[in-house]
């Protein structure tokens, strides 16, 4: 027999994902208050946790306004049922330097040409800094 809480989420779950026959909400009962449990399809975890986590958020709000009407306190918890232990990381392994060798070949690169630098001066600057730089030469001029 489920509860309201349980039938609140369920319904509001299967109507966002793809397989909503694979909806399930387990209900434990402890001294922190209610914490209901939901699994899904792992196609529709991403459906249910939402973009930056706001649909999950939304569903808290809700029980908690649920929650806030039957003065119960509310927790809920999605599992990630997709059979892995944790979240995947990609990787990246340098190349070896065997693998760099196997690689190069014997034809020459050409270096981009190299611009020598002149004696002359070059103003980098942009007319808002020039301006700045004036008007705070006039402010050290000033005795105060």
């Amino acid at each position: 027999m489920s509860t309201i809480d349980q039938q609140f989420i369920e319904y509001i779950v299967k109507s966002v994902v793809g397989h909503p026959d694979d909806v399930v909400v387990d209900r434990i009962i402890d001294e922190k208050g209610v914490l209901l449990s939901l699994t899904v399809n792992p196609e529709d975890l991403g459906r249910v946790i939402g973009k930056r986590g706001i649909t999950a958020q939304s569903l808290r709000t809700l029980l908690r306004a649920l929650g806030t009407k039957n003065d119960a306190r509310y927790n809920l918890k999605i599992i990630n049922n997709d059979g892995q232990d944790g979240p995947i990381i990609a990787s990246y392994t340098p190349p070896s330097k065997d693998d760099v060798d196997a690689n190069a070949s014997d034809e020459p690169v050409e270096e981009p040409p190299v611009e020598t630098s002149t004696d002359e001066p070059v103003d980098n600057t942009s007319d808002y800094s020039k301006k700045t730089r004036a008007e705070l030469a006039e402010l050290d001029d000033l005795d105060i």
